[in-house]
């Protein structure tokens, strides 16, 4: 049976995202074990509050090492969230900036609308090429937040092209002083370009979701978004090695 993990760090709503995991056949289950994380199919990171606050969580029960070594073995992710908005370099909170993991180039910042946190259902524009939203790109999603990354290019201002994902994930295991095994860690166009999806809310257009390679991450919440939140969930399942016992598409 395909197993998932989902992170305990102290933050998000773990119990929703484990009953909807399980309700699609596979075996989740709530832990922060770093073994047991990386022999999961599939590690996904929730997360609810402040931004500096989850960093500082993820980072106490080596989190952001699982992730790392995780995706540098090309084995998948889904952050959901704050478990997005970590992904990025930066964010912005209360008049800080606070450091993220920095796999996603770009800084999260506050909603510009009358009124925040956007709470509620809005429909997002995924691009062509979705796996993550195949079938649902016309469906609505709940959304919870009040801030959001409002684009993925990074801080350069000079024009000069970013380094892919999996460039900055090696970049990022030499600098916390972490040996890739040998083998193991993927080429920098191995992961291809990333696919965005976008969403609206007052005068904000946002990332609602991102995926490249085996990093997937949403802005909203799978695990509250009912029937289509579930064939995300599904969509992201299905792409995990050795995934079993989930109905077909014929018929969905």
């Amino acid at each position: 049976m395909t197993r998932i993990q989902v992170l305990d760090y102290g933050f998000g709503n773990v119990r929703s995202m484990v009953h909807a995991l399980s309700q699609l056949g596979v075996d989740a289950q709530i832990s922060a074990d770093q073994d047991l994380a990386m022999k999961a199919d599939g590690l996904v990171i929730p997360g609810v509050g402040a931004y500096g606050a989850c960093m500082a969580g993820l980072r106490a029960v080596g989190g952001d090492r699982i992730i790392l070594d995780r995706l540098a073995q090309g084995l998948p992710v889904l952050g959901v969230c704050i478990g997005l908005q970590i992904m990025f370099q930066f964010g912005d909170e209360d008049g800080r900036s606070e450091p993220g993991l920095g796999l996603i180039p770009g800084r999260v910042t506050k909603l510009d609308a009358d009124v925040v946190p956007h709470m509620g259902w809005d429909h997002v524009q995924a691009p062509q090429g979705t796996q993550l939203l195949a079938g649902v790109q016309d469906q609505r999603f709940y959304f919870v937040h009040s801030y959001a990354a409002m684009a993925v290019q990074g801080d350069d201002r000079a024009g000069v092209a970013q380094p892919g994902l999996a460039l900055r994930v090696s970049a990022l295991k030499e600098q916390s002083g972490s040996q890739p095994e040998s083998g193991k860690t993927s080429d920098g166009a191995s992961f291809g370009e990333p696919l965005v999806t976008w969403a609206t809310y007052g005068r904000s257009r946002f990332v609602a979701a991102y995926e490249c390679g085996p990093l997937s991450a949403t802005q909203f919440h799978p695990e509250k978004s009912g029937q289509a939140g579930a064939r995300l969930l599904t969509n992201w399942v299905r792409t995990l090695p050795g995934a079993s016992g989930l109905p077909s598409e014929k018929g969905e």
